[in-house]
């Protein structure tokens, strides 16, 4: 028979971390509001100057709080991003068996209903984004690379996702459009061809999806949404992907990873209907010396193309080993 471990007590730091969060609720506090002063808080909860900032800095590193100092520094409540999400998701999942397979099966059947939940809200700078964004990776007649194009594939699901209402069911689908642009890898050898037939076969589906919203109709987006999901899967199938390592990448890795990766800011049009803010492109971040990625490695994020295949000089990768 199994023994259990003795549940340890929560250290001092923690509980009175797990008291500022019940009086953000109380106080019904929103990003942006200020914390009370740090001897405020120690008068409140009867402990140490060392106590307090123990626990404003465990909200920090949840992503919960950002915390400045000098005389009038505090804590701030800030919106949890995405990606620090995404990092404790990895956490639960290291010693998980997730595939590919496995991310699709739950995209099959989750996006349907996203989609078809933001059909009565989507508005015309809405159906202007995702327009845009179909154009973006159209092979057939963008300028991006192919790794832009299967970028803006994700991001026309982030489109609908924002403007679905349902918060669970947007923050659920939004977190696994992130582990697909961030996670997956495709053999060195993956055709450009199969690239391109994958994009097409995206705007196709694309496409007939913005018609049927349109129209308004939700049954018919449902319908073609998951449709274009088994499609997705078969695809990504035929061109051998796969979730890159154990899902160890951190946030910090993923920051990097963005900023080396992204040529040029994306559309204005496109990223405020998709609820993230327009970034500028940026210098690869300088990083201590390391082994160089071995010409053979597989290209990380969503459809990646080969260095090969491009003329994009190949990069090192920022996985962690």
């Amino acid at each position: 028979m199994a023994s259990h471990q003795p549940i340890k007590p929560l250290k001092r730091p923690d509980l009175v971390a797990q008291e500022i969060k019940r009086l953000i609720t109380e106080k019904n506090l929103s990003p942006g509001d200020r914390l009370p002063r740090e001897s405020e808080l120690q008068a409140q909860f009867q402990v140490s100057k060392g106590t307090i900032r123990e626990a404003l800095k465990s909200l920090e590193v949840q992503g919960l709080v950002s915390i400045s100092t000098g005389p009038s520094g505090g804590g701030t409540i800030v919106k949890v991003p995405l990606d620090r999400t995404l990092q404790f998701m990895q956490n639960y999942l290291f010693f998980q068996e997730v595939t590919i397979d496995s991310i699709y099966a739950v995209r099959l059947m989750l996006e349907p209903e996203l989609a078809a939940g933001a059909v009565p809200h989507l508005t015309e700078a809405d159906f202007h984004a995702l327009e845009h964004s179909i154009s973006c990776c159209d092979p057939s007649h963008s300028h991006s690379d192919l790794l832009e194009q299967r970028r803006e594939d994700v991001n026309f699901h982030d489109i609908l996702a924002a403007a679905n209402p349902n918060p669970f069911l947007r923050f659920t689908c939004e977190l696994i459009n992130e582990m697909i642009r961030q996670l997956i890898v495709f053999g060195n050898r993956t055709a450009q061809a199969e690239h391109r037939r994958f994009g097409a076969e995206n705007v196709e589906f694309h496409g007939r999806i913005v018609q049927a919203a349109r129209a308004r109709d939700v049954e018919q987006v449902r319908a073609l949404m998951q449709e274009h999901m088994a499609s997705a899967a078969r695809s990504v199938q035929r061109m051998k992907g796969r979730l890159q390592g154990r899902l160890i990448l951190d946030a910090d890795s993923l920051r990097r990873f963005r900023v080396e990766t992204d040529p040029k800011p994306r559309s204005a049009a496109l990223a405020p209907a998709a609820g993230k803010p327009v970034k500028a492109a940026a210098k690869s971040v300088k990083k201590p010396a390391t082994k160089r990625a071995p010409k053979t490695a597989e290209t990380v994020a969503a459809p990646a193309v080969e260095p090969a295949e491009t003329p994009a000089k190949p990069r090192r990768s920022t996985a962690k080993k």
